[in-house]
């Protein structure tokens, strides 16, 4: 049984299993012609056996399973299929990066155009210039595999970033009057939201053209996929903050290192690099609350290490503590142009504290160092593990793209690439779940205090699902509930391809 709405198709199978499906091209324009995979006949594919993906290969949701569960939540597996509905001459695509600057954006756009190139014979790829308001205020970029050779070892995008700027007619306009029959939007969920809102009007129109997201955030909040491009790269580069803030600290009588990483809603990059580096003592995210005065306060806790030590490491996410910040500082909630709340440097901010309640309290002298590689982590190449995740990303959307299906992001989910809707990647966010066994491991580590007191360890716990809630895959919270900590816990948050730490 098919139920049908433009971002996706749900298909119903027996024992509970369900296809959320991708829209197809076929969809909105019947009777299109196919031709068949130029793979066929390219050497390099010759010897691999069913190099092809069967029609009905489908990835599930969750692993996971009690012997009596329904099948659950499956999703299209990607790959190249042995039709395509594009004739390779007719092919102009063309890329676009949006948001800021992640490891591994260069090695996606490389991998797009060698792929459409060597693997399709398409020589018309165009790079937009400077994100969304490109396609209506700027000059295109000519992409050949000449031009793109050797920029996945530098980081940023060569064909520039911007935040906003979607202008949803001017963008479908300038795809219709250039030509263009393929769109690659890489981009966080704002971006892919856009994305979602261009393959609606490109659908409404009735054009021949195929938009396929590549999901990218550094702080890998996105939900379904099991990680997001750059963050291994990311991790690990953060790793040399923590060690030089721990060197300085440890060269000091009652030294405080503090690292201030990326994740504006999710704790991600630092809680892995704590779980990395085993040198923090404590690690404040976004999830986790947490409180300065008092007793079992961050204060007392601070103090006590030192006595202990004679110095501590402390790694703090930028969006932890933003209401503690808030009302210390009496300000206004500001956003950027891609929407997202503009943060207060909550890592100069703790610094202060800790300096003033010491200074005050005259209890001991510290040294504080503050350190904040952000830009530095975003700037770089992305590291091995990144660059084969960027190019199974970037190949899985150009075999979609090419195979009729749009509306879709390239995604690896359990292990596996698949094609996921829209409205999958865009209606939640992927958080660290502090009443998980992820978190317990990190507690341990550090040896710090939850900082949760009685009342709050009680509300985390009633959010909590029922057992079977953990098979469901969603360790996710609403945009419109950013108060909500994240309720369910699934394999793909503990990110299984970080060495299955499960």
């Amino acid at each position: 049984m098919e139920h049908d709405s433009n971002f996706m198709k749900v298909v119903t199978g027996d024992a509970g299993y369900v296809l959320e499906d991708v829209p197809h091209l076929t969809d909105y324009i019947p009777d299109l012609p196919t031709y068949p995979n130029p793979l066929r006949f390219n050497p390099a594919y010759s010897v691999v056996k069913q190099y092809f993906v069967h029609v009905d290969d489908t990835v599930p949701q969750k692993i996971v399973v009690h012997k009596d569960s329904p099948r659950g939540v499956h999703f299209r597996r990607a790959g190249p299929r042995q039709k395509v509905y594009f004739n390779s001459d007719e092919v102009h695509a063309c890329i676009v990066t949006c948001g800021g600057l992640c490891p591994g954006l260069n090695t996606v756009i490389r991998e797009i155009v060698c792929g459409l190139y060597h693997m399709y014979g398409v020589n018309k790829i165009l790079g937009i210039d400077g994100g969304y308001r490109g396609f209506y205020s700027k000059n295109t970029i000519p992409l050949t595999p000449k031009v793109v050779n050797d920029i996945h070892k530098r980081g940023g995008t060569i064909i520039g970033t911007s935040r906003g700027g979607h202008d949803t007619s001017k963008i479908v306009d300038s795809i219709q009057d250039r030509g263009i029959n393929q769109v690659y939007i890489i981009g966080g969920d704002g971006t892919q939201k856009g994305a979602a809102v261009i393959y609606e009007e490109v659908r409404r129109r009735g054009l021949k053209v195929a938009v396929a997201g590549i999901p990218k955030t550094i702080d890998n909040d996105i939900p379904v996929i099991d990680k997001s491009f750059g963050f291994d790269t990311a991790v690990e580069e953060a790793q040399r903050a923590i060690n030089a803030a721990h060197v300085e600290a440890e060269s000091t009588e009652n030294g405080i290192g503090v690292v201030k990483l990326m994740g504006r809603y999710s704790g991600f990059i630092a809680m892995y690099a704590t779980l990395a580096s085993r040198d923090v003592d404590l690690c404040l995210i976004p999830e986790s609350p947490f409180y300065l005065e008092g007793e079992g306060g961050l204060f007392e806790f601070v103090e006590k290490r030192l006595k202990e030590n004679g110095h501590m490491v402390i790694v703090i996410a930028e969006g932890a503590g933003q209401e503690l910040l808030a009302e210390s500082l009496q300000s206004a909630d500001q956003k950027d142009a891609s929407g997202n709340k503009l943060l207060r440097d909550v890592g100069l901010w703790i610094s202060h504290k800790i300096k003033e309640h010491f200074a005050k309290n005259h209890k001991m002298d510290i040294t504080l160092k503050y350190i904040d590689p952000t830009y530095m982590i975003r700037a770089i190449p992305s590291n091995a593990s990144d660059n084969v995740y960027c190019t199974l990303l970037a190949q899985s959307a150009v075999h979609g793209a090419m195979a009729g299906y749009t509306g879709f992001t390239s995604g690896l989910v359990n292990g596996r690439q698949t094609y996921i809707p829209f409205n999958r990647i865009t209606e939640k966010q992927n958080m660290v779940v502090i009443t998980d066994r992820m978190w317990a491991r990190l507690l341990s580590s550090t040896n710090q205090p939850s900082f949760l007191g009685p009342k709050d360890l009680a509300e985390a716990k009633k959010q909590e699902e029922p057992p079977t809630g953990l098979l469901d895959g969603e360790n996710c919270k609403d945009h419109h509930q950013p108060g909500r900590v994240g309720t369910m816990f699934n394999s793909s948050a503990l990110l299984g391809c970080l060495n299955c730490m499960q």
